[in-house]
């Protein structure tokens, strides 16, 4: 094991490991995952700071190191416990950012629940007037004594159809420069006034929907962060999305992966088509997909609590664009046999494979493409790693000083 791979060692001498190693100790002599239901043992792992171990105590976390959750989950994965639910995605997303712009009461009401699985949540970002362009967005929220009255219009919200909760940012001051009147909000999908549709895809899914909100009532206590403040807390989505995105990539570290796939075909062609070429091509996008890999794990070990580095926005890019080289070209090994054996049927799934590899390369092939648009495009990612990482000069903004309502939408 390089380096770059060590892992906290149970036996560390360090006192932020040693103080993981007890805690998971302790939970394991009175929980065994085995025969704990595991809602319950997430509960309880949750209640023993070992849900992020980076969080503040409290809150799932026991304020120490974030590589230190390394050492949870291979120790718990060692004791039988069951890996996280892919339902739960967002998870991933929501956790940081009510982590780091929620109230303790917002984050005593949505962390434990969200951990456990018992309430499972989904994001609503996108607009049909305000993608690339998100703090152009415009669905409304007015404030009503202590609640919000939202109206307004969501899409693309992945698996939307199973939330409970949606991570929902709303225009709150249109008189306000468009990143400065945006305000975060859970939202009840459950409530009043929210109506859930499919869209659906070119795999057959709709894993995508869209969301319309009518005088939907939602509490200023479910509100996230200050009134005003969604941009600073939509950020720490973001950049959690991207690292997820990101750090879905990998070489052989990885069962399943799209590079992994490619040798699987190979080793079953006939050697007739085994040519120089195409086996240099093969190699060429497996050594990029472990570079890959061990970029992500030497950049998820120098995280800090909080946003993100902008190393997995590069990555996000990085793996957005080599995903559809691989299964392009996994679909070229597999010859007329990759234009069959797919069943294109309409479905509401109900978990989540964001680069496909686990259900076969026919569709990954097809849901890849989504990976260069969700948690920013391609184009939109090329602009904010030139501008913010390497300090190129922006394009002209004649939209950013001035109030939101004076700002012409198509």
């Amino acid at each position: 094991m390089t380096a770059t791979e060590a892992q906290p060692a149970a036996n560390s001498t360090d006192p932020e490991t040693i103080r993981v190693s007890e805690a998971i100790d302790a939970l394991l002599a009175e929980h065994d995952p085995k025969t704990t239901d595991n809602v319950a043992f997430r509960g309880a792992r949750y209640d023993a700071g070992l849900a992020w171990v980076h969080f503040p105590e409290g809150s799932g976390g026991l304020g120490v190191r974030p590589e230190l959750n390394q050492l949870v989950e291979r120790r718990l994965r060692e004791a039988g416990s069951l890996p996280t639910d892919p339902s739960t995605f967002f998870m991933a997303l929501a956790g940081p950012t009510i982590a780091t712009h929620g109230s303790e009461e917002v984050k005593e009401r949505f962390l434990r629940p969200m951990y456990t699985g018992e309430e499972v949540w989904c994001q609503l970002f996108s607009e049909p007037g305000a993608g690339s362009d998100f703090a152009g967005l415009a669905a409304r929220a007015v404030r009503d004594g202590d609640e919000w009255v939202v109206n307004g219009q969501k899409v693309w919200n992945t698996l939307a159809h199973l939330a409970d909760f949606g991570m929902l940012v709303t225009r709150t001051d249109p008189e306000a420069p468009k990143h400065k009147g945006m305000t975060y909000f859970a939202l009840d999908m459950h409530a009043d006034g929210v109506e859930v549709r499919p869209l659906r895809q070119i795999t057959g899914e709709a894993e995508f929907n869209e969301v319309y909100m009518t005088d939907v009532r939602v509490p200023d206590a479910h509100r996230v962060g200050d009134v005003g403040e969604g941009w600073r807390a939509s950020l720490t989505t973001l950049m959690n999305e991207r690292s997820a995105i990101g750090g879905g990539g990998g070489g052989a570290g990885k069962k399943g992966a799209g590079a992994n796939e490619i040798v699987s075909i190979w080793n079953d062609l006939d050697p007739s088509a085994q040519t120089g070429a195409r086996k240099d091509r093969m190699m060429q996008l497996w050594v990029k997909a472990e570079v890959g890999r061990l970029t992500n794990r030497r950049a998820g070990e120098n995280a800090k609590a909080g946003n993100p580095g902008p190393e997995m926005s590069i990555a996000k890019l990085a793996h957005s664009e080599l995903n559809k080289e691989i299964f392009e070209f996994c679909i070229d090994l597999l010859g007329p046999e990759g234009l069959v054996g797919y069943d294109y049927t309409f479905r509401r799934p109900e978990d989540l494979d964001v680069d496909g590899s686990s259900r076969g390369p026919r569709y990954a092939f097809l849901r890849v493409r989504a990976n260069t648009i969700e948690g920013g495009t391609s184009e939109i990612m090329r602009n904010i790693l030139g501008e913010q990482v390497l300090g190129l000069p922006g394009e002209p903004r004649v939209d950013k000083a001035g109030p939101w309502n004076e700002v012409p939408r198509n």
